[in-house]
């Protein structure tokens, strides 16, 4: 077996930045379990898998722990495998069928975007557990498709937040969205945190920003953003929002290109 394997460092356009996410371009099936172990042992936030169906790819993201229905960087990765790699060609979309219907990637102006749902945002009820796991009592949380989010009142705070990771398992919700309005070149910062997936802290999550565009437009009274997510490694997305899709723009950097030899 010699299976293509790659990591591309995706949302940005610079080496060492961004996400890292794995990139395998599968030849013929494989089982769920062996998907799981690969992408343990890639321990990336993201692990993808691509299998060419006619006209279109089937994709599939794991995380160390858990196979999960939609993945940002990840996709934005395989676009960037299959437009750098000849598969695919730049003039034309790209089709994967995902656990979250079929997504579509494309190029604009230098840049890949990602057709993806826009997460309807709730407002959730404060409880003490909530409380206590987050290290701090918020004016309102928000539940979205998985996540709970919570606007925070400067940058600085949002930089310097220390979650307790133990605490935050606990809690129903897949992943903890930080976020808080910006001004200048951004129109709103965030981190997520995802340790029940085994992710303690994603550097750039376009799915999350499936839901924080939702959430931030009508606060800024605007449909199309630049964003900024504040991890270490740090991030930059393009959304646009329009029929209740998300439409993520970034770039991506291939890392290393290899072969599994399972």
């Amino acid at each position: 077996m010699g299976e293509r394997i790659f990591q591309v460092d995706a949302f940005t356009n610079e080496a060492f930045k961004g996400n890292p996410a794995g990139v395998m371009l599968l030849s013929e099936p494989q089982s769920d379990e062996w998907m799981q172990n690969f992408a343990r042992e890639m321990n990336l936030s993201e692990t993808a898998f691509l299998m060419r169906l006619q006209n279109k790819y089937l994709l599939r993201w794991f995380t160390p722990k858990v196979e999960v229905d939609l993945c940002g960087h990840a996709t934005l990765a395989s676009a960037h495998i299959l437009f750098c790699e000849g598969l695919a060609r730049k003039d034309e979309a790209i089709h994967f069928e995902s656990a979250s219907g079929i997504l579509k990637a494309w190029y604009v102006d230098g840049w890949i975007e990602l057709d993806f749902p826009a997460f309807e945002i709730r407002t959730g009820t404060l409880s003490p557990q909530i409380t206590n796991a987050l290290g701090f009592e918020p004016r309102q949380i928000y539940e979205t498709d998985v996540n709970l989010l919570v606007e925070m009142n400067s940058f600085e705070e949002i930089r310097d937040y220390l979650p307790d990771l133990e605490k935050l398992t606990m809690l129903p919700y897949q992943g903890l969205i930080i976020t808080c309005r910006m001004e200048g070149r951004f129109d709103f910062a965030s981190r997520y945190f995802a340790p029940r997936a085994g992710i303690n802290e994603d550097p750039v999550t376009g799915s999350s920003h499936c839901s924080l565009a939702p959430f931030w437009s009508p606060k800024l009274e605007k449909e199309e953003f630049t964003a900024y997510q504040a991890s270490e490694r740090g991030g930059v997305l393009k959304i646009r929002l329009e029929n209740n899709r998300a439409f993520l723009q970034g770039q991506a950097v291939t890392i290393f290109e290899g072969e599994a030899r399972i």
